[in-house]
């Protein structure tokens, strides 16, 4: 059994997407980030950097004491090994989708993170800041577009783990006003794995939870983005 702690988010999804897909009995531990769960010692005690999700397999694969793991990128990874599944064998195949992944993790999450941020959360609209954030965002549907151009899927031919670290993120092009159409190769393949029974059972998880207006919570303002006082 897998124990997910975890909250609706893209992050979230990530790893919700990869249980469904690999057939991984899992029960879920919702972290309440606006309360400021994600701080408490027991869960501090599995994702020291107090960020969702994190996973507490209890079966682990050497039959020894249950093994917490945590960063999105690490959990698939360790959930791909464990069950042979969405992660090449072969060397150049697994390096590929290492490098894809990487990819997601480093950059595509963490820009249209900010970006989302500056675009709907900060109490103030900072143009550079938005601007800036933005042109990234777009440069790096750029890259995957022009991958997707050449492969089927993100890391080549196969559906992998690299697909679903970036789907989530893709997934919220339309609250952070990005032209997904632009992207003719993105955009199919959006549209395809919007498909997968698997991928939309993972994406369900949770979506009765969704804080949609953090930014009308002062806690949760304050847990999240360190405002401590409201802006006119």
């Amino acid at each position: 059994m897998i124990e997910l702690l975890s909250a609706p988010t893209p992050n979230g999804w990530k790893i919700t997407i990869m249980l469904e897909e690999c057939g991984l009995p899992y029960r879920v531990r919702w972290i309440d980030l606006g309360k400021g769960e994600q701080f408490a010692p027991d869960f501090l005690a599995v994702s020291p950097n107090n960020r969702i999700p994190a996973i507490i397999d209890h079966a682990p694969a050497d039959g020894g004491e249950p093994i917490p793991v945590f960063e999105t990128g690490a959990i698939l990874l360790y959930l791909a090994e464990k069950t042979g599944q969405f992660l090449p064998a072969d060397l150049r195949g697994r390096k590929q989708v290492m490098e894809w992944l990487f990819w997601q993790v480093g950059g595509l999450g963490p820009m249209l993170g900010q970006h989302g941020h500056f675009r709907l959360y900060a109490p103030e609209r900072i143009a550079y800041a938005t601007d800036r954030y933005r042109a990234e965002a777009l440069r790096l549907y750029g890259v995957l577009d022009r991958q997707l151009a050449r492969e089927p899927h993100v890391a080549g031919e196969d559906y992998s783990i690299a697909d679903m670290a970036c789907f989530p993120w893709i997934r919220t092009w339309k609250a952070q006003g990005l032209p997904l159409a632009d992207f003719p190769a993105l955009h199919g393949w959006y549209e395809r794995l919007k498909q997968r029974p698997a991928l939309r059972r993972g994406m369900d998880v949770g979506s009765d939870r969704i804080n949609r207006r953090p930014q009308d919570d002062a806690q949760a303002r304050r847990v999240l983005f360190g405002i401590t006082e409201d802006k006119p």
